[in-house]
């Protein structure tokens, strides 16, 4: 099982979520009104009148067999709205209850 988190801006919420629901990945975290800034070329996002927008991010776990395919999809919804910001991260999970 990996746990994936996804930060992206907040205007990308619905896309984000069809995607997951699209996956069949149902349970998740999801955070909202998340200030930061990319780390490779993102502008700020920190909700102020410089700089008004916002991030969001969800924190799912998905079986193995899953996370290409997301990561592929999240990459392909990135890759058209560039500029808006849209990472994902994705971690082991070693043991859960």
């Amino acid at each position: 099982m990996k746990a994936v988190f996804i930060s992206y801006n907040q205007s990308l919420t619905e896309k984000v979520q069809e995607i997951l629901d699209k996956s069949a990945i149902r349970g998740y975290t999801q955070w909202i009104d998340i200030k930061g800034r990319g780390s490779i070329k993102g502008e700020p996002h920190e909700g102020t009148h410089t700089w008004p927008e916002l991030n969001n991010a969800h924190l799912t776990m998905v079986d193995d067999e899953k996370v290409p395919a997301l990561l592929k999809k999240l990459h392909s919804l990135n890759e058209k709205v560039d500029e808006q910001g849209l990472r994902a991260f994705v971690w082991n999970i070693e043991s859960t209850i």
